[in-house]
């Protein structure tokens, strides 16, 4: 997608997405909201979901697209990597990311930004997937980054 046209998209996805998260309190409710818009909207997305931690442990949450893992192996892994280094990772090419782990074959490339509580503690990821390679940019990266911090 052309770099413009993806901006100009994340900017109303943002809108969207705020306008929608006034409408409950819950987090599971946002987290759910946040899934089937971006799913819905970027045609790119093969799988957007999240992963909570719990009790040490990376369980499968609110989601869009084709079954997920319901418990990431821990310490492996895009979305261990993210809460590990409580940074957002882009991953051009899954193949090439030791411990990758394939929920789906049809995933090439993947984005994971993680969402904090009020003291900075990493409580879930957003996870999404494409089923092309090189999908994620900068762009994606912070604009991504951007809707986690309505929740």
């Amino acid at each position: 997608m052309e770099k413009q046209k993806k901006i100009n998209r994340y900017k109303r996805l943002y809108l969207q997405i705020e306008e929608l998260l006034k409408k409950s309190n819950d987090e599971t409710a946002h987290m759910a909201t946040v899934s089937a818009v971006l799913y819905h909207k970027i045609e790119y997305f093969f799988w957007c979901g999240f992963y909570r931690l719990v009790n040490g442990e990376l369980i499968v949450g609110a989601y869009q697209g084709p079954v997920a893992c319901q418990i990431l192996s821990k310490n492996k892994g895009v979305c261990w990597a993210a809460v590990n280094e409580k940074k957002t990772i882009v991953v051009s090419d899954v193949q090439q990311f030791p411990g990758h782990i394939a929920c789906d074959s049809r995933s090439k490339s993947e984005i994971v930004i993680p969402y904090f509580d009020k003291n900075k503690n990493v409580i879930a990821v957003l996870d999404i997937d494409s089923s092309e390679l090189h999908s994620f940019d900068e762009i994606d990266a912070e604009y991504l980054e951007k809707i986690i911090s309505l929740l």
